[in-house]
């Protein structure tokens, strides 16, 4: 029987992954080893998992469990069965009043804190990726991070664990019988565990070593100092699959403690004259009481020095220069300053290039946290085209780091990596270091081995450091774990996994490798392709943003699909055609655009501006001109879908509300690209300016009310759409609104510009531009649209504009709608009829255009007591008409942020744009509206 035979005894076919497209898309994780998987399945329940656990021993297939895919030593690859945890096995639930909080793999860290903030916890590992990186990574890989140190890491903050073993035998530490369980059913594996810990703490050698090694961060091989914390064979077995990296187990719960998320907090960046000196500071700085201490060399400042906001000292530093990124907790601003002042009591003792400075202003906290995390991805953003970056985590005593890296960069000259950069956690001698590499040649290949040898003999033997401090043993140093922990250790790790999966069934290769090339198999090559992928180190940061997450592809596997066409292209496979059409629905079709990808993107990656550049290069000159002959005929085609939209309503009207859903639904089976009509849907009235004579011109404002809103109405009070609230609202507290685009002949472009006709948008653009200039009386008024994306499109036309709409363009001011609540209803309003709860949807432009998200807050909150965000607010889909011609992207989107606010008794929910507000009424049992809405309603 076929293995997809097989699999589908198991698995329904939607939750099985087995076309060419899903292979290549999983072959990659964020580090640089590459495994096509014969198989990709997506279990929901322990019994599933069960399951393929016995056909994997039947067919002797390797299994490997997957989250984040955010690991970086290769060990969520696989030749054999990947298994994909991030979708179904998300359930959160804080305890003890956040004292502990209860978790399946799946969790976000950074979600899981966003559930923990409320109560001032957080969960104690916090790695770089953690706005990515998903609890079973964490846990599989004993995570630690910014400022957990040891203590504070997964192995100490799990509290309990549920596990499977490779025979099916699944086991709770929360639960007391299950210990007496263990040792009947598992008699032989129990009985072991036990002996094994009886030889470790009656060898004092041994004891000694794995004490010492876990004073500092360790996660090479397996968690063996389990065998002296705990005396419970199941305590050790579950603290052995901490670090364990899936190869001994599947982890289907944890709860995990908690610790504290001081609410004051100060930030610095302090520079010094080379690295050696800032490492001399690192222990003093630390004794008084820094909660992280990050160091980043002159190279790795080098590659952020662009990022805007950052202090302009950074580009002026010398060549040998280096910082440390400090950062104070404290639970009072009295015990903060207390920190603070211990800090200055040392600082005249630093060579420092410049005066300390704190800074205690969340914004800029947030952003220097975010370009250290992002530190690693950006370095390899600007390596040479075709090379792979190579991140390695070291540890070294805090004492001699110093010293350690001068030994480090020595070896990076004689290997000739003279790009090379370090960072790291300082505070526990943690130093990471990037180097480009590529792996076409096999001198190439040769080179990295040689490196890779020396740098084993430097860590190992001249400072007895870790080869792997926190980014597990995977692939990477799988041969070299005998070489630090010695042959006795080892042969209790190897006795570990022979125990527990004497099939080798579970990440065969990792951790446990006989093979002594096995670091420098299976390498991931990176062919040039184009700018936007070159950049592209694969760190998967993005994914947890784009709306296509749980139906087809994300942004980096749509970036790695493209590497493989070109791949694929230049060896003449027969694959090439046969991915090529896959593609077309889930890399072009299914992508949103959206762009919210680029707002967490270490490198500012914008997939959706690479998808809009693969559909206009997917375009034939007829298609070109039919969308520029449409564009210069834009009020036809308005009135054409006003008069459907009319009609559709009519026939709903006789019919039954559901009739032109059917009847759509029919025709997309005949005509798969033709549009879904949405129950939402009802056309719009005409609207009329209020007399604006009399008004001051600072209360005037110019109204470019969008083309949806021209077209489509309210669907609860077809007499009070778009356009009548916005004109309401203002006529309320005195703005006099002239109105633009009443003629129809014009848009903000966008319809074009997201489907990749570029003539089209151009033409558009700059009619628009000249007949807003005439409305604004040439540039007087400032310009507001009612649609946010709209907004955001008009807000970036500037390149595609005629030098003279250049100029007009420089001397307008076009503003949201939100923009234009907040700074003219707001101030305006007087008393209000305020709401008791309501709920936003904020849409994506308002993440994209600056401090738009946080007015968007306000204006809610002055016209409601309570207003909740979803912790899963995101993009739904919808994308202009995106979600009318492929209605299950929006779906797959919106389905999380639905599960929050199902439940939620509200007065109402809002949003920024016609169409998403669609998307999430469709989507949920909830009707969302303008913020004009609101505001009207209000006041």
């Amino acid at each position: 029987m076929s293995l997809d035979l097989m699999l589908a005894d198991i698995f329904p076919s939607d939750r099985i992954k087995m076309t060419l497209i899903d292979l290549v898309a999983y072959a990659s994780d964020a580090g640089f080893y590459n495994l096509r998987p014969r198989a990709v399945v997506l279990p929901v329940s322990e019994e599933e998992v069960i399951r393929l656990f016995k056909l994997a021993h039947e067919q002797n297939i390797p299994v490997v469990f997957r989250t984040g895919g955010t690991s970086l030593s290769g060990q969520s690859v696989t030749d054999g069965i990947l298994v994909d945890l991030s979708q179904y096995w998300r359930k959160a639930v804080v305890e003890n009043e956040g004292a502990s909080i209860r978790v399946q793999p799946g969790v976000i860290g950074a979600v899981a804190n966003v559930y923990l903030k409320k109560y001032g916890r957080k969960i104690g590992p916090d790695p770089a990726s953690i706005n990515a990186a998903m609890v079973g990574g964490i846990i599989s890989n004993n995570a630690s991070g910014m400022c957990c140190g040891v203590s504070n890491n997964s192995y100490h903050t799990v509290k309990y664990l549920r596990f499977t073993l490779p025979d099916g035998k699944t086991y709770s530490t929360e639960v007391k019988e299950d210990y007496a369980r263990f040792s009947k059913e598992c008699p032989g594996l129990f009985a072991r565990l036990a002996t094994i810990r009886q030889q470790v703490l009656g060898d004092e050698q041994i004891y000694n070593k794995i004490r010492k090694k876990y004073r500092t961060k360790n996660t090479v091989g397996y968690s063996v100092n389990a065998f002296i914390d705990y005396a419970e064979p199941l305590d050790i077995l579950a603290h052995l699959l901490v670090g364990a990296e899936g190869t001994l187990g599947f982890i289907s719960e944890a709860v995990m403690q908690t610790v504290p998320d001081y609410p004051e907090k100060a930030t610095g960046l302090l520079y010094f004259p080379d690295i050696y000196t800032a490492c001399q500071a690192i222990v003093p700085i630390s004794e008084t009481g820094a909660v992280a201490i990050e160091l980043m060399d002159r190279a790795s400042l080098r590659s952020v020095e662009h990022v805007p906001g950052l202090p302009t000292i950074i580009k002026d530093l010398p060549d040998t220069a280096a910082a440390l990124l400090v950062e104070y907790g404290a639970p009072s601003k009295e015990h903060l300053n207390d920190s603070l002042a211990r800090f200055q009591e040392q600082a005249d003792g630093f060579s420092l290039l410049e005066q300390p400075a704190f800074t205690s202003i969340p914004q800029q906290q947030a952003l220097l946290w975010k370009v250290r995390k992002g530190m690693f991805p950006s370095v390899g953003a600007v390596r040479k085209s075709g090379t792979t970056v190579i991140l390695e985590d070291v540890a070294f005593p805090v004492a001699m780091l110093g010293d350690a890296i001068v030994d480090l960069q020595q070896l990076f000259q004689k290997f000739d990596y003279h790009q090379a950069i370090i960072f790291g956690h300082a505070k526990d001698g943690n130093i990471h270091f990037v180097v480009t590499q590529s792996f076409n040649t096999e001198a190439e290949v040769l080179r990295y081995e040689q490196f890779m040898a020396e740098l084993v003999h430097l860590v190992v033997n001249k400072y007895d450091g870790a080869l792997k401090a926190e980014h597990g043993t995977g692939r990477n140093m799988a041969p070299f774990v005998e070489t630090e922990w010695g042959g006795e250790i080892y042969e209790i790790m190897k006795t570990v996994k022979n125990l527990v999966d004497p099939c080798n069934i579970l990440n065969p290769g990792v951790i446990i490798n006989p093979d002594p090339q096995a670091h420098i198999t299976n390498l991931k090559e990176l062919p040039s392709v184009e700018s936007e992928v070159d950049k592209c180190i694969e760190c998967g940061f993005c994914e947890h943003k784009c709306p296509s997450r749980d139906l087809t592809l994300t942004p980096r596997r749509r970036i790695v699909v493209r590497r493989e066409l070109v791949k694929l292209k230049q060896e003449g496979d027969n694959d090439y055609k046969k991915l090529l059409d896959q593609y077309q629905y889930q890399g072009l079709d299914t992508c949103a655009v959206d762009g919210l990808c680029a707002t967490v993107c270490p490198v500012d990656i914008n997939t959706g501006d690479l998808v809009k550049r693969l559909r206009r290069e997917n375009h034939s000159s007829w298609n070109n001109k039919l969308a520029l002959m449409t564009s210069k005929n834009f009020g036809v085609v308005l009135k054409t879908v006003q008069t459907a939209v009319r009609f559709g309503t009519a026939v709903n009207h006789t019919f039954g509300a559901n009739t032109m859903t059917k009847a759509t639904r029919l025709m997309k089976k005949v005509a798969p690209s033709f549009p879904l009509w949405s129950p939402q849907l009802t056309g719009a009235r005409s609207a009329r300016a209020a007399d604006i004579s009399g008004i001051d011109a600072t209360t005037k404002v110019v109204y470019f009310a969008s083309c949806i809103s021209r077209v489509m109405g309210d669907k609860l009070n077809p007499k009070a759409g778009m356009m009548e609230r916005f004109i309401s609202v203002s006529h309320k507290v005195g703005v006099g609104v002239v109105l633009a685009g009443n003629s129809g002949k014009n848009c903000c472009g966008q319809i074009y510009s997201s489907k990749g006709f570029s003539d089209a948008y151009t033409h558009m653009v700059n009619a628009t531009m000249a007949e807003l200039w005439k409305h604004t009386n040439e540039g007087v008024y400032p310009i507001v649209l009612d649609i946010t994306s709209c907004t955001y499109t008009l807000l970036n036309c500037r390149p595609a504009l005629s030098e003279e709409n250049r100029n007009r363009f420089d001397k307008m001011r076009i503003i949201d709608s939100i923009d234009y609540l907040y700074e003219y209803i707001l101030p305006r309003a007087g008393s209000v009829k305020r709401k008791n709860h309501i709920a936003l949807h904020p849409v994506c432009s308002s993440y994209k255009i600056p401090g738009l998200d946080d007015k968007f807050r306000k204006v809610a909150e002055f016209f409601s007591h309570k207003v909740t965000i979803p912790i899963f607010a995101g993009c739904c889909g919808m994308a202009g008409d995106r979600g009318f011609l492929f209605p299950e992207l929006t779906k797959s989107a919106t389905a999380l942020e639905a599960a929050d606010v199902v439940d939620k008794k509200l007065d109402g929910c809002y949003s920024s744009s016609k169409t998403c507000e669609i998307a999430m009424s469709d989507n949920t049992d909830k009707n969302y509206q303008s913020i004009f809405n609101l505001a009207d309603e209000c006041l």
